[in-house]
């Protein structure tokens, strides 16, 4: 599954951010803001209408991404132990 298809409210792990190519610089930033393996994440509210921007908090920190960005990042449904 991916961060995009995960209903609001639910928890779940990151598995992995998926790179588009050589030195890609919007995975290697999602992993310093928190998105690594084995860390728990949901998302906590969607733009109007549903749409962007995806309000998720990962840990205990809350950032705004793109359904382009939250797309990268695949889970394993599930929580932390």
């Amino acid at each position: 599954m991916i961060l995009t298809d995960l209903p609001r409210r639910t928890p779940a792990i990151v598995e992995s951010v998926e790179d588009h190519g050589p030195q890609d610089s919007i995975a290697r930033r999602l992993r310093e803001l928190g998105f690594v393996n084995g860390e728990e994440v949901e998302i906590v509210a969607k733009g109007p209408l549903g749409a962007e921007p995806l309000l998720v908090q990962v840990g205990f920190t809350r950032f705004a991404l793109r359904s382009s960005e939250a797309a990268r990042i695949r889970l394993r449904n599930g929580v932390a132990e």
